[in-house]
């Protein structure tokens, strides 16, 4: 499948005028919020003709940035409803909820079987949304380099994050895929969105919508952008390279994930980043 890009801006600001006209009320609930119920997920197939124009490529149809426009706008909506979103990444299929909505966390939690002490992480629209949430103790132009790309970068969390997101540790591991429907969903939802791998926990990965239908019931909304890498390659299903940058001058790898090696090479050599094998915290 090749790259789905960025629609034009008019596209986005009509998605970013739906959404705010559910109101600033449900935009941020940080102890409860309604979780909608139903008979399960609502599906939407991105288009596949969608690129962007201001890259001086070919323009896509009206009816692929409808299209686009479409899964945008209802994915908001469901997400600023407390619903659970299955959404395509760079890496894997995920699930997305609202960072700032303490019930869909739950649900979360609840849908994957998943430990409570495991962290989920947080996906953002861009490097600059890093600082609002984050306590940043490296420079700008590392986190420029390795995001958007297929990296989760823990650092120390600000008072921004709703206290119900991981509470058991100080830390948060931020992502922004290098998926154009991904970005474009953060910056429209305009908060934090928690995120984490679409499947039951211990169970593998998920490459396609098809692999995680034991879900779909729990869900309100999955976008299916098509398979994401070769169904039938192991290194496909690692998901993002997990690393500790909360301490000046050191990371750690937390999990090597899909792009340790480039990662690793950008953190010591450019960054002359000391590797620890200790936690960082």
């Amino acid at each position: 499948m090749g790259p789905v890009r960025t629609p034009p801006p008019a596209v986005l600001g009509a998605v970013e005028a739906a959404a705010m006209g559910l109101g600033e009320g449900s935009l941020a609930p940080r102890v409860s919020c309604l979780l909608p119920t139903g008979p399960g997920a609502r599906f939407l197939q991105l288009p596949r003709g969608v690129v962007d124009s201001r890259a001086g490529q070919a323009a896509a149809s009206k009816r692929d940035l409808e299209g686009w426009s479409e899964a945008l706008t209802a994915a908001v909506t469901a997400l600023r409803a407390g619903g659970l979103v299955a959404v395509p990444t760079d890496t894997l299929y995920g699930v997305a909820c609202s960072a700032c909505c303490s019930a869909a966390l739950g649900a979360v939690y609840s849908l994957k079987g998943r430990s409570q002490t495991k962290p989920l992480a947080v996906c953002l629209g861009g490097v600059a949304d890093i600082y609002k949430y984050c306590q940043v103790r490296v420079p700008r132009e590392l986190l420029e380099d390795l995001l958007p790309g297929p990296v989760t970068l823990v650092m120390e969390r600000s008072r921004e994050l709703n206290k119900d997101l991981n509470p058991f540790t100080p830390l948060v591991g931020i992502r922004i895929p290098d998926h154009a429907f991904m970005r474009d969903l953060a910056q429209a939802f305009s908060g934090p969105l928690a995120l984490t791998s679409a499947n039951i926990s211990s169970q593998p990965s998920s490459l396609n919508v098809k692999e995680f239908q034991d879900l779909w019931p729990q869900l309100s909304l999955v976008i299916d952008g098509g398979p994401i890498g070769d169904v039938k390659s192991p290194e496909c299903r690692l998901g993002s390279t997990v690393v500790d940058l909360s301490v000046p001058g050191k990371y750690r790898i937390i999990r090597p994930g899909c792009a340790l090696t480039q990662t690793a090479a950008i953190l010591q050599k450019k960054y002359r980043l000391v590797p620890s094998e200790e936690p960082c915290s």
